[in-house]
């Protein structure tokens, strides 16, 4: 059978994480949706998504093909449905569908003609963007379970503080010393080759992936996920990495996404409660305003190869999309638009010319070429994006 994972109605709502990326390549826990619906399946999965992401995240469409809501996290009773689904049979969950049997000679599809099949077991689904960090715990112990079923955890060396080491799992090549690793509150997962400085202290859960580094004296409180080849230092709490990002330094990440590429120059700091603890409120890039969200604790939503210098604060609540470059005192608006150069004292446009000779090098140190596809991308968000950029 052929599995397809397609990005649903929440694309918008997800925004700018999907501006770069199919729903189903989002991090949430330790794996991305992809990784999880793979590892689940034994098989590899491609991806029905908007024109413009297509040559990087093809489609490959066979006689027979299950469409798989890309929003919605695998478990294993799920993944036993999706795999006994037959000629027009659909599993909903509510209102939602969550996947549905498909032919290639199938002109459309009309779920009024199909049999329902409703899903009555509980699953995550990620809906909107505060989701990643506020889901996170649950998702990082379902794939620690995934991942470390029947397997034996690398040694844990003897200078590590560990409290409930039963919940601590490290793969092969990890490095670490001299921390101390409190899995009471939830599991750690240490990735391969990835390394826990001297005197950091963890307390779960935490999903540290492949290539991963906490630095020197970090403080780290779940559920947090630092993604492959990150580097976080300071103070972190419930806040989630994609990959290749970095915080390197001191300062606070709290209730916090951010996409790949992105830098927190040092001392950056988010405000994760509003003085008034009232709820906060983020863009919206459906609706065009701000939008509830429901959380009391919510901190910054940044978008890929987005950046910022030294000492940064970021209001609670704080939207960054694409490709940003933040500078300088004082607070900056909690909505920066994608392509914005400038900082609390005003924007202008940050040329694209400009963000790849940036992108370019910074790809390059981890030996990724920033190629034509890449730019096309951006280019094609760059003109998305031109609605926001009204300063």
């Amino acid at each position: 059978m052929n599995y397809i994972l397609f990005d649903g109605d929440v694309r918008t709502a997800l925004l700018p994480f999907t501006y770069t990326r199919p729903v189903a390549d989002i991090r949430i826990g330790i794996l991305t949706i992809r990784e999880k619906w793979e590892k689940f399946l034994g098989l590899t999965t491609t991806t029905i998504t908007e024109e413009y992401l297509e040559e990087k995240y093809p489609m490959v469409e066979m006689e027979e093909n299950i469409m798989l809501n890309a929003s919605f996290l695998p478990t294993k009773s799920l993944v036993e449905m999706v795999r006994n689904l037959q000629a027009n049979q659909a599993i909903f969950k509510g209102e939602d569908v969550i996947a549905f049997y498909t032919s290639a000679s199938q002109e459309e599809v009309d779920f009024e003609e199909y049999e329902q099949l409703e899903f009555e077991d509980d699953c995550i689904q990620v809906r909107n963007t505060w989701d990643i960090f506020s889901l996170n715990d649950q998702a990082i112990r379902a794939d620690f379970e995934l991942l470390t079923e029947g397997r034996t955890s690398a040694p844990i060396p003897e200078t590590v503080n560990c409290i409930q080491r039963e919940d601590i799992f490290l793969e092969e090549g990890a490095k670490l010393s001299f921390a101390t690793l409190n899995a009471s509150t939830g599991p750690i997962y240490i990735g391969k080759n990835a390394e826990i400085m001297e005197g950091c202290v963890v307390r779960g859960a935490l999903a540290l992936c492949d290539n991963a580094v906490l630095k020197m004296g970090a403080k780290i409180y779940g559920a947090t996920t630092v993604g492959p080849y990150s580097k976080v230092g300071g103070e972190v709490n419930n806040s989630v990495l994609f990959g290749y990002s970095n915080k390197g330094h001191d300062g606070f990440l709290g209730n916090s996404v951010l996409g790949e590429w992105c830098n927190l120059g040092a001392d950056t700091n988010n405000s994760n409660l509003k003085n008034n603890y009232a709820e906060v409120r983020l863009w919206s890039y459906e609706t065009g305003r701000f939008a509830k969200t429901g959380l009391q604790f919510c901190g910054l939503i940044m978008g890929d190869h987005s950046k910022c210098g030294i000492n940064t604060m970021f209001n609670t609540g704080t939207v960054v999309g694409v490709s940003a470059n933040i500078f300088g005192s004082g607070f900056p608006r909690n909505f920066v638009p994608s392509f914005s150069w400038g900082g609390a004292s005003g924007f202008t446009e940050y040329k694209t010319n400009k963000v790849f000779e940036v992108a370019e090098v910074v790809m390059k140190r981890r030996n990724i070429d920033f190629d034509e596809r890449e730019k096309a991308i951006l280019e094609k968000v760059f003109e998305l994006s031109a609605q926001h950029r009204n300063y």
